[in-house]
């Protein structure tokens, strides 16, 4: 299963952003999917989950700015970022949690994406 993100860029504070990320390879169905986030010299934290039913978590820094949402038919995942901070710069990484069922078994995999830089300044 790969992870193709995108979207990320360079924008002023109080910008937007919209990121991507298209889920493709073997696999059933997909469970959740959401984005991480890393800051230089800081371990990856959780920006925004979605299940495949809409129920959605998003971390304290990302409410009422961020949206996750998700296209089912096409496997994608995205992120629109509003009011965007200096504090917001990071690498985001979508990650999808993915089952595949054959006649012998049910396997669950975590994926992750290449992850995609996102910086706020002016």
């Amino acid at each position: 299963v790969q992870l193709q993100a995108s979207g990320g860029g360079l924008v002023q504070p109080g910008g937007s952003l919209r990121l991507s990320c298209a889920a493709s390879g073997r696999f059933s169905s997909i469970t959740d999917m959401g984005w991480y986030r890393q800051a230089p010299g800081k371990q990856r934290d959780l920006v925004a989950t979605l299940t495949s039913t809409g129920g959605t978590t998003y971390a304290d820094s990302a409410k009422g700015r961020f949206t996750i949402s998700r296209d089912n038919a096409k496997n994608t995942v995205y992120l629109e970022m509003h009011n965007l901070k200096p504090e917001d710069t990071a690498v985001y990484y979508c990650y999808a949690n993915t089952l595949l069922v054959t006649d012998a078994e049910t396997v669950a995999a975590k994926h992750w994406g290449q992850g995609t830089q996102v910086t706020v300044s002016s």
